[in-house]
């Protein structure tokens, strides 16, 4: 099982629609649109041929008309002198050709019409009009409409579920990337996503990100890989000079020669554990023990003064600063009963660098608060830069330069070991200042 932890504060993620539904709704828009132009231009081409064919039947009508009237004398059938409602343009026409003008008008259940007329015999003759009525086409091309929208719905209810459905194809192939890239981002660099299927955009970026994961992987080997060789190399030699101080004479010169020979062992232990920590060589030794206790050990274990309370603790001295150099006695500070499964000695580590690196790049006091299975170290000095809270400790970067000097891997050790306990480490800014850093061991 893969130890859980987070140090960056979680993003707040915005409402998101799923791509798939953006897919569908972008279809559905798509079929509305087509359906709607497709609707749009069979109706403008119908009424026009359907205007087109009445004026063609107005015109022939008249023709017919007009030939019998001037043969016979008498009207034919749908034929009328100078009927009262003949348009204005047709009732006096400028020649003796025929006219055809179209009626909108709605009467005596005779819908929009196409009239057609001509002068019987020149100037002054009456003249002959023929009524086209399309109130049946006119019908037939509402229920046209009808039928093409009943049409439009229909394609849009079968193809809004193909589109959504072929989108979360997509959704799930770029998803099964994004789960990827996310597992590469918080440190598994052996994930990869594998073959994708589909030989489009979506497989070109899965191989891309597992080039990537590639890449990053043997660059971040070949760092550890140097890590560990330097420190082994450097452990030798200066073991050799930590016995070659013990030959110098006493003095102010020895005193000073024997500090910076044990920083500089202190540094290449660090590199060591940081080493082992990035091989994953590093196993928890799990054993009960009470929390309280183990957290105020480690803090007299640093020489730095610090108050450790014990929320919960039986006793009223339950918060009590420890001196330095001071240990704390098994039975002394009468902790809860409860205790939790860890590695002690891990765990001591991880407060340890904590409180240390409270006194080295803050400000007293330093409050360590145990809590249930949360530890809460905090110091009053300048807080966390923003650059650490992001991107989290870097080796040999100690941050902004009001928090002190050092070599930066106190809190990546802390982290590490947290890692292998399967704890969370979180660090932060209090809101009336100082560096917060909050420890929570997981359950048993």
């Amino acid at each position: 099982m893969r130890p859980y932890h987070r140090l960056r504060p979680r993003l707040p993620r915005p409402d998101r629609v799923s791509l798939r539904w953006k897919i569908a709704a972008l279809a559905a828009a798509t079929a509305c649109l087509v359906a709607a132009a497709v609707g749009v231009l069979v109706h403008l081409w119908t009424a026009s041929d359907i205007r087109s064919r009445a004026q063609m039947r107005a015109f022939n009508g008249v023709y017919s008309a007009v030939d019998t009237y001037r043969r016979t004398g008498a009207l034919a059938d749908g034929a009328a002198l100078d009927p009262a409602g003949l348009p204005g343009v047709l009732r006096e026409p400028a020649d003796d050709k025929r006219h055809t003008a179209y009626d909108g008008r709605i009467e005596d259940n005779v819908g929009p019409s196409v009239w057609g007329a001509q002068r019987v015999a020149g100037a002054g003759s009456p003249v002959i009009a023929v009524q086209i009525n399309m109130s049946s086409e006119l019908h037939d091309l509402r229920r046209l409409d009808m039928s093409m929208a009943v049409a439009s719905l229909v394609s849009l209810a079968a193809a809004v579920p193909l589109a959504a459905y072929g989108a979360g194809l997509l959704g799930r192939r770029l998803r099964r990337v994004s789960v990827t890239a996310g597992r590469i981002s918080a440190g598994d660099l052996d994930a990869r996503t594998g073959p994708t299927k589909g030989g489009d955009e979506v497989a070109e970026i899965a191989a891309t990100v597992d080039l990537m994961a590639d890449s990053l992987g043997r660059r971040l080997r070949t760092e550890r890989r140097f890590t560990a060789d330097v420190a082994h190399e450097l452990r030798t030699p200066v073991g050799g000079l930590l016995a070659a101080t013990d030959l110098l004479p006493a003095g102010e010169t020895e005193d000073l020669v024997r500090g910076r020979v044990r920083d500089l062992r202190g540094l290449v232990e660090d590199l060591l554990e940081i080493s082992r920590l990035d091989a994953g060589a590093e196993r928890p030794v799990r054993a009960h023990v009470p929390l309280g206790a183990v957290v105020r050990e480690a803090v007299a274990r640093t020489g730095f003064d610090a108050s450790v309370t014990v929320a919960g603790a039986r006793d009223t001295a339950a918060a009590r600063t420890v001196a330095p150099g001071a240990t704390a006695e098994p039975g002394e500070a009468d902790d809860p009963v409860e205790t939790v499964e860890t590695d002690p000695r891990r765990l001591e580590r991880i407060v340890g660098n904590l409180v240390v690196n409270a006194h080295r790049h803050g400000d007293a006091p330093v409050e360590v608060t145990v809590e249930g299975r949360t530890v809460v170290v905090r110091d009053h000095g300048p807080g966390f830069p923003p650059d650490l809270l992001l991107e989290g400790p870097r080796r040999f970067h100690t941050g902004a330069a009001e928090r002190g000097s050092g070599h930066g891997l106190g809190l990546t050790i802390a982290l590490g070991q947290a890692r292998v306990l399967g704890a969370e480490l979180r660090l932060a800014n209090a809101p009336d200042g100082g560096a917060v850093a909050t420890l929570r061991l997981p359950p048993s």
